[in-house]
């Protein structure tokens, strides 16, 4: 996903923009991994081989989600992983 995508995407459940960037892998001006986070609804969209993952929650599919958590758990923030929205990790 190219960063300057930033400065038009929206939550697709709330519609708060701006959203916050958590870069996981990237190089250049393209995120290959990373997260989307609605700081007003605690909703995250994975960014996975650079698309970003922008689903209502009936779409999103929680072992996708679950995968993508368990994954990067030691690089995102504690309250995206065991709070985040739609699904999110229980804690061990």
């Amino acid at each position: 996903m190219k960063r300057s995508l930033l400065d038009i995407l929206a939550c697709p459940i709330d519609k708060h923009y701006p959203l916050d960037l958590i870069e996981l892998n990237s190089k250049d001006d393209e995120v290959a991994e990373g997260v989307l986070l609605c700081s007003e609804c605690n909703r995250f969209y994975p960014i996975i081989d650079e698309i970003p993952v922008m689903l209502p929650d009936d779409l999103r599919k929680q072992n996708e989600d679950l995968e993508f958590l368990a994954k990067w758990e030691k690089k995102l923030p504690e309250d995206v992983v065991y709070n985040g929205r739609p699904n999110h990790l229980e804690r061990k």
